[in-house]
């Protein structure tokens, strides 16, 4: 989906990425430090469930009465996704009068696009008030420009496993130790399900900063149950409800949430808030049921149609986790997905959920680094799956739906930028 906003933006700094603080530190010095003034943040790292823990908080938060700023990227369709002030998605002319005034500061000189949005975040978050900040970590953590909050009100880490190793590193410990670079001393981190190895490089990092931690299956604990799932932490023991997002790992993420509200005395959220929260809360392109719309339309009669945004093995896994369950009918997916992925490692652990099901592959449009879709389809095909290339998602659900019999299950995973660009934006 062709976005102005971005195309804007990618002008200030040839490169998406370039990992330093120092620009962004910079540029909020001149804008008069508004990170100083933000009410208390509760900042998040990871590599998969980010955005799921800023959900689940945001809906907590918000059933017991509270305000948030909420910082989150990508986006699926419109940049203003990523800024929310008081709960509100930022509205078009205030996003471009606080970018015109981070313009205006750095008077051309050379900044990245992430750099500059998170500058204009705290401009925005620094001038509205609310009871909280939920920021999520761009990339990394370390030198992520989001790290610039030397006093957060706590530090979240959700599970660490292995992507982005061109900017992170190639081993996990790398990785983690990249991801615990968001830990401060003396704010609590609330530490999800994690490897041994990631687990014990987040906790030497804490340890060296004196950072207090609360650690998933040592301080807190969440497990699934008929009726939904129970939380127990050092103070709270709760039974609670399903969420509403869909999928095992959301039960982890939930609690992750959890953990966090009981580890903050300034926020009172009771169990019935909490409650509320794990209802009503939303996060598109992560295991979405999609119920309408022209690609809903174009399918045969019993079929449904599913949307994710996985895309790393690690996500993988858990996306398999998820089909596991669905054997009711058989399922097959649309896939596309971005060069830097491990493509052949995510199906491999998707293929024993598919077994008899078709895939077609395609090239995410719009997308940096793109996979093609036939070198795509090879990678599928390496593990034993039914792989072609399709020329759009269109015509790969034309064609999957064509050669097989009704009812299935359509799922279409492999990229945000796909469940955006190509799939939410079509399908209205």
């Amino acid at each position: 989906m062709d976005d102005p906003l971005a195309r804007r933006l990618a002008r200030l700094h040839p490169k998406l990425i370039d990992f330093s603080l120092d620009r962004v530190r910079d540029l909020l010095g001149r804008l008069g430090d508004p990170q100083l003034a933000l009410p208390p943040v509760i900042h998040v790292a990871g590599t998969n469930g980010k955005g799921s823990t800023v959900a689940f908080l945001r809906a907590m938060l918000e059933a017991a009465g509270l305000t948030a700023h909420v910082y989150t990227s990508p986006h699926l369709m419109r940049f203003n996704e990523r800024i929310r002030v008081a709960g509100k998605l930022i509205d078009d002319g205030a996003l471009m009068a606080l970018l015109d005034e981070c313009e205006a500061e750095l008077d051309g000189e050379p900044i990245t696009f992430f750099e500059i949005t998170t500058a204009a975040a705290f401009l925005a978050f620094a001038r509205r008030s609310a009871d909280a900040v939920l920021m999520e970590v761009g990339l990394g953590g370390r030198l992520d420009a989001t790290n610039v909050i030397d006093r957060p009100a706590a530090t979240l880490i959700t599970p660490v496993a292995m992507d982005h190793m061109g900017y992170l590193g190639d081993t996990l410990a790398l990785i983690a130790g990249e991801k615990a670079g968001i830990l401060k001393p003396g704010s609590p981190a609330i530490i999800a399900r994690q490897t041994p190895q990631a687990g014990a490089v987040i906790e030497a990092r804490a340890g060296a900063l004196a950072a207090p931690l609360y650690r998933f299956g040592r301080d807190w604990r969440v497990a699934e149950t008929p009726a939904g799932f129970a939380f127990e932490g050092r103070r709270w023991r709760l039974e609670l409800p399903p969420p509403a997002l869909a999928g095992r790992h959301q039960i982890d993420n939930a609690g992750t949430a959890i953990a966090t509200l009981e580890v903050l005395d300034q926020f009172r959220v009771p169990p019935e808030a909490i409650a509320r929260g794990l209802a009503s809360v939303e996060w598109p392109g992560r295991l979405q049921h999609l119920r309408y719309g022209p690609l809903v339309a174009a399918l045969p009669p019993g079929w449904e149609l599913w949307l994710d945004g996985a895309h790393n093995p690690h996500a993988g896994e858990m996306l398999a986790d998820f089909l596991a369950g669905w054997r009711d009918r058989p399922v097959h997916l649309i896939v596309g997905m971005q060069a830097t992925k491990d493509a052949a490692e995510f199906f491999r652990l998707l293929a024993p959920a598919l077994a008899g099901g078709l895939m077609r592959a395609v090239t995410v449009p719009n997308a940096p680094a793109a996979l093609d879709a036939t070198e795509l389809a090879a990678a599928a095909s390496s593990v034993g799956l039914d792989a072609r290339p399709a020329a759009s998602v269109a015509a790969a659900l034309g064609e999957i739906t064509a050669g097989a019999p009704a009812p299935a299950r359509l799922l279409i995973c492999g990229s945000l930028y796909l469940a955006g660009n190509a799939v939410l934006a079509e399908n209205g």
